[in-house]
């Protein structure tokens, strides 16, 4: 159905969470590198990151990308904890990277 190094863009997945909040922050053109795009976009294709299959898809801006998607995962997933952070004592600090990189009233 592919062609080799087609490209992970031109794939069909399912659709989830990944591509709708990187659609939200394309469609709101939000300030970030190309990176970060791509790690919201990728970062739920586990066969893809984390075991290493359809590889042979990857375009040579996949594989440039890759080391992006595997640093998040670090951070996504299983990494929650119990307790729950204090939202006033974090507000002002992730308030500050909002308006910076995605300022204005938002299209969901």
């Amino acid at each position: 159905m592919y062609q080799p190094h087609c490209g992970l863009e031109n794939v069909l997945m399912s659709w989830g969470h990944d591509e709708y909040m990187y659609r939200v922050m394309k469609f709101n053109n939000f300030a970030l590198p190309k990176e970060a795009f791509y790690m919201v976009r990728f970062h739920s294709f586990y066969p893809w990151h984390a075991h290493g299959d359809y590889l042979h898809l990857c375009s040579d801006e996949d594989l440039r990308m890759l080391p992006w998607v595997r640093e998040l995962n670090k951070f996504d997933l299983y990494t929650k904890q119990e307790e729950l952070p204090d939202v006033e004592q974090l507000r002002s600090y992730y308030q500050s990277l909002i308006d910076k990189y995605c300022p204005g009233e938002l299209c969901w």
